[in-house]
């Protein structure tokens, strides 16, 4: 098996329009959940999120690719430029031939979708545009990234509603680690902040008015974001010849699916998937320093959570820091993993532990380190990245230093 290191980083989210922007916003513990605006906003119960703001589409493309491109794409191209210029890495001849594109998403085109239903149902027109399809589907944005930066080896996307990016690194992690592909771009997208998009998530109850406070005993809710997180995973010994600097390495990864409950969450289920990432990476449980939480700041997911995880760790589960970035960007979705990567590696290489902000109540359910409102200075050897998603399915991400 080959060592899969991490060359590359983009982002653009509710923090930042880059990865040094997010880092940073991250390191200060700032907030990027705000008031919602766009067409409606006004009929709907939830008025916030974690919206990208001041991003000018027509400035980055053209018009040819506004047809085509829904904003999830228009995210994903945007951090995948950023992450491939990070790494230096160019796709020519045999590499090209051998590297892909692996991708999450839960909702694809959500922003497509409703301006099309608006100008049917609503509007009473009789036609939409030829490139709506296109447009809409889950792999647009794996295919236009494909197309972009010349990745003919596998490329295809994988939809797991909140565990979508965790599980698409996954499988870019096994495909460069069994040496089926040198190089693989993954990492995930979503943009569900529309009228549509919004209004069917309150339909669950599950939706914040006012904040997202992970582990506090007086959360009230998860908070809705929207973004992308796309990175290089690469061989090892290849990254090392070409000279490229290894943001960390990735050594382990574990999937479950709970079996039982549509929305609820188990525990043995996230233990599971939590206990099988160490076990992959050959790494015992006391090394672990720091987990980012899937940490939606709803009951049920978060004291589930900690539950898995006092479970797993034992003792040193009181030594572990666990925050969720979350209560900064809001729960990008299909992209919310990817985003929430970037906190693990400034972890492990940056030695800085990104906070639980919002924190204001002790849970005794949830009564372990969650980091509280503040950044930390920490040495981290190990860092492991939860996804638990809606359908029991779950996917774990282990990082180290190099």
């Amino acid at each position: 098996m080959r060592r899969v290191v991490i060359t590359g980083a983009g982002t653009i989210n509710a923090l930042g329009h880059s990865v040094s922007a997010t880092m940073e916003a991250m390191r200060e513990g700032r907030c990027g959940i705000g008031a919602l605006e766009f067409r409606d906003v006004e009929r709907l119960s939830i008025q916030i999120g974690g919206q990208v703001r001041g991003f000018e589409a027509e400035g980055r493309f053209n018009r040819q690719q506004m047809s085509l491109y829904d904003r999830f794409t228009q995210f994903t191209l945007t951090a995948a430029k950023e992450a491939i210029a990070q790494s230096g890495i160019e796709f020519h001849g045999d590499l090209s031939a051998k590297s892909g594109v692996v991708l999450g998403t839960a909702g694809g085109g959500v922003s497509t979708w409703d301006d099309n239903y608006r100008s049917v149902y609503e509007d009473g027109k009789n036609r939409v545009h030829p490139f709506v399809v296109p447009k809409l589907m889950n792999n647009a944005a794996a295919s236009h990234v494909s197309m972009e930066f010349n990745l003919k080896g596998p490329s295809f996307t994988v939809s797991t509603a909140c565990a979508s990016s965790n599980h698409a690194m996954a499988q870019a992690f096994q495909l460069v680690r069994s040496g089926m592909a040198p190089a693989m771009v993954t990492g995930g997208s979503e943009s569900m902040l529309c009228f549509g998009g919004v209004k069917a998530w309150e339909g669950l109850r599950v939706m914040s008015r006012d904040a997202c406070r992970p582990f506090s005993a007086n959360r009230n809710g998860m908070v809705q974001g929207e973004g992308a997180g796309v990175f290089v995973f690469e061989d090892y010994e290849h990254a090392r010849a070409r000279g490229a600097e290894i943001l960390c390495e990735v050594v382990g990864y574990a999937m479950s699916s709970d079996a039982a409950d549509i929305v609820m969450p188990s525990k043995q289920g996230a233990a599971r998937a939590i206990a099988g990432a160490l076990q992959d990476a050959r790494v015992a449980p006391e090394s672990v320093g720091y987990i980012n939480a899937h940490g939606t700041g709803t009951a049920a997911n978060d004291k589930t959570e900690c539950a898995a995880v006092a479970d797993v760790f034992g003792p040193h589960a009181d030594r572990l820091m666990i925050s969720s970035t979350k209560s900064m960007h809001g729960h990008l979705i299909g992209g919310t993993g990817a985003v929430e990567l970037l906190a693990c590696i400034m972890a492990v290489r940056d030695g800085v532990i990104a906070p639980t902000i919002g924190y204001e109540e002790p849970d005794p359910e949830c009564a372990l380190d969650v980091v509280p409102n503040e950044a930390r200075e920490a040495k981290i050897d190990v860092a492991l990245s939860n996804a638990f998603a809606f359908g029991g399915l779950n996917a774990v991400l282990a990082l180290k230093k190099i």
